[in-house]
């Protein structure tokens, strides 16, 4: 069934800002006690909120002083703000859902100043989501909590079963679930298989998402 509106992810999904982001991490990891490799990251510590990765990181020895979130997400705007390019396909994407009447909205568990950053770099982007760009830091509620995508589908008038979520975490993956919401997960960077663990239907380029979501 073709939906009504898809839910996108930000970071991985919208922007290609994961392997940037990797990269600080690992830097830092390394310089406070816990060398691992971007794989490592990648693979144990994408789709949280910095706070989050910052508990899993202390939890696997890393020493980081209290103010590591702050002083990291501060670092880290500045290194995105240098440029952040966007996953390849995803305005042919924005046209083709525009082109079927299908509304769309972002919902991230990054903070709205991050997408500021990110989404501003390209002219007019932001604007085509016509405000609906949602941080679950914001609303206290990042996922996997479901709060989240259920919020951007109220927001969209739409009922859960009416929306489709686009996810590059298992952690979002797990959200769209409990929220009620297919969804479709773009492994670029995570194994189609940890995606597929959570219920989530694995694509690997965005020109194939509008066949796979019903459009001819």
């Amino acid at each position: 069934m073709t939906p009504k509106a898809v839910l996108f992810d930000c970071d991985g999904v919208v922007v290609d800002s994961e392997e940037m982001t990797f990269d600080l991490l690992v830097e830092e990891f390394a310089a406070h006690g816990l060398p691992l490799t971007r794989d490592v990251i990648a693979r144990d510590y994408i789709g949280g909120t910095m706070a989050d990765v910052a508990r899993r990181a202390r939890a696997s020895g890393a020493t980081l002083p209290d103010t590591w979130v702050e002083t990291f997400y501060r670092r880290l705007y500045a290194h995105l703000a240098a440029g952040t390019p966007l996953v390849p396909g995803i305005l042919d994407l924005l046209d083709r859902l525009d082109e079927a009447n299908i509304l769309y909205a972002i919902g991230s568990n990054g903070s709205e100043e991050k997408m500021q950053v990110t989404l501003g770099q390209h002219p007019g982007l932001t604007e085509r989501f016509r405000g609906h760009v949602y941080s679950g830091q914001s609303l206290g509620a990042p996922k996997p909590a479901p709060d989240l995508y259920l919020h951007a589908a109220h927001q969209l008038g739409l009922s859960p079963k009416d929306c489709i979520v686009v996810e590059d975490s298992p952690t979002g993956a797990r959200a769209a679930r409990a929220a009620g919401m297919r969804c479709f997960g773009y492994a670029a960077q995570t194994p189609s298989d940890r995606l597929a663990n959570e219920g989530a239907i694995p694509f690997t380029d965005m020109t194939d998402l509008p066949r796979l979501i019903g459009l001819a």
